[in-house]
């Protein structure tokens, strides 16, 4: 059997391999890029979420922030009393 397609010929010499620190930062980055995309399908701005989930982390610990904390934020109220005659 000869060669039917004569291009094909060495084609295996040309295949250059990356070295493997590359190689191991080329697939990080395409699992970093599918995850992205799984997180974000069907959001049209993810950019504009990540600013809102930004902002109302910083409200919520300002929040958090400027609650007094005395007797863990609980109150007691007494209702009744009771006096033993």
């Amino acid at each position: 059997m000869g060669m039917c397609l004569p291009c094909l010929s060495g084609a295996e010499d040309d295949v250059v391999t990356p070295d493997p620190e590359t190689r191991r930062r080329q697939l990080a980055d395409a699992a970093e890029k599918r995850q992205k995309e799984i997180t974000y399908r069907g959001i049209k701005n993810p950019e504009a979420l990540e600013r809102k989930k930004k902002k109302q982390e910083e409200t919520e610990k300002q929040t958090m922030n400027t609650v007094p904390s005395e007797g863990g934020g609980l109150k007691v109220h007494k209702l009744f009393t009771f006096s033993t005659n």
